[in-house]
């Protein structure tokens, strides 16, 4: 079958990556999409079993920081496009092992210019490399003001510092060799399908079996949340409409400090567990703050709305109860997470 493109689209068997990859396998069947994962603990391709044996969706499992097997990815599919989601995404775990992330982030994503550059040969024109980053970059704000696509990057921990980094070299290829690249810096996603070691979907685990919900310092920290399908929408948006040597904010414009947040939660589970209200609320602990915990983000994207005419769809309240639902209705997915189960599935379907 002749495709009009073909894209490889990296990380694509994580959270967002998987929302990314089933919106480009289901609404563009002209493409090719090549899902390149590592696999690591947050790859998992049960995220993708309703899509996975579509004449247009081809995995790949292989590491960014491996510059030759990159090359050779590209010489045999000659992708006309790369979306670029995989990286170490934990800043806890960035805090322990902070080379783990210059090797992905930075080193990883230098692999895939490098290629690109090589595969290309100059015809950009035709071609285009999309970078998704996050707003941790900017660093923090006070208790006023948002970040803006002019926000001057201060990024706080070595997660932050090393997406920072590979966003500084998109930037450089572009300038330096004219490669078409966009960058999008989103705010913190949240929805189906999420690994459970992030906020809300620990916090649901948690709740559902009764174990403690774990909340930093006081639950001052304010976070803008964004509900995953429409940041994998604003991506296709971004993808297909902006100008080259662009950069685009996705928010969700949902500010919640984590304790409101939490709360808000354990209301919504009190009301689908059947609780009494204010149960699952007694799970809440408090613990010690992460070092260099950014206190507040908040993301301005009227220039995304106003230029290519993205807008979110769903405000926190309704994207929570969506999500909640989600969880509770996937209890074996959840269960084949938190087990460490959910690995087999490439050995079972791949090997």
């Amino acid at each position: 079958m002749d495709f009009k493109k073909t894209i490889v689209i990296t990380g694509g068997a994580g959270f967002i990556g998987s929302h990314v990859v089933r919106r480009f396998v289901l609404n563009y069947p002209e493409y090719r999409i090549i899902n390149l994962d590592k696999l690591t603990y947050a790859g998992n391709l049960a995220n993708l079993k309703d899509i996975d044996q579509r004449a247009n969706y081809t995995f790949v499992k292989g590491d960014i920081v491996d510059s030759g097997f990159i090359d050779q990815l590209f010489a045999d599919f000659r992708p006309d496009a790369v979306i670029h989601l995989a990286a170490e995404s934990h800043v806890d775990r960035s805090i322990t092992n902070p080379t783990e992330f210059v090797m992905t982030n930075v080193v990883g994503t230098v692999n895939l210019l490098n290629a690109a550059r090589k595969q290309w040969k100059g015809a950009y024109d035709t071609h285009r490399f999309y970078h998704v980053s996050t707003d941790e970059v900017y660093g923090a704000l006070g208790e006023s003001g948002m970040f803006t696509e002019a926000t001057a990057y201060d990024p706080h921990s070595p997660y932050s510092a090393s997406k920072a980094s590979s966003d500084h070299f998109v930037r450089a290829y572009h300038d330096t060799y004219g490669l078409d690249t966009v960058i999008s810096n989103c705010s913190n996603n949240y929805g189906s399908f999420h690994f459970p070691e992030k906020l809300i979907p620990l916090a649901i685990n948690n709740i559902k079996n009764n174990k403690p919900v774990p909340v930093y310092g006081k639950g001052e920290n304010v976070r803008d949340w964004l509900w995953v399908e429409d940041h994998a929408r604003a991506i296709d948006v971004i993808f297909h409409k902006a100008a080259a040597g662009t950069t685009y904010n996705i928010g969700g414009h949902n500010e919640w400090k984590n304790i409101d947040l939490i709360q808000l939660l354990c209301r919504i589970m009190d009301g689908k567990l059947n609780r009494a209200e204010g149960e699952s609320a007694k799970l809440i602990t408090f613990v010690t703050d992460r070092a260099g915990h950014d206190l507040r983000y908040a993301i301005d994207s009227a220039k995304l709305q106003q230029e290519l005419g993205w807008v979110p769809s769903l405000q926190f309240e309704e994207g929570l109860e969506k999500t909640v639902a989600w969880y509770l209705d996937n209890e074996e997915w959840l269960e084949n997470v938190t087990s460490g189960d959910y690995q087999n599935y490439y050995k079972q379907q791949y090997t």
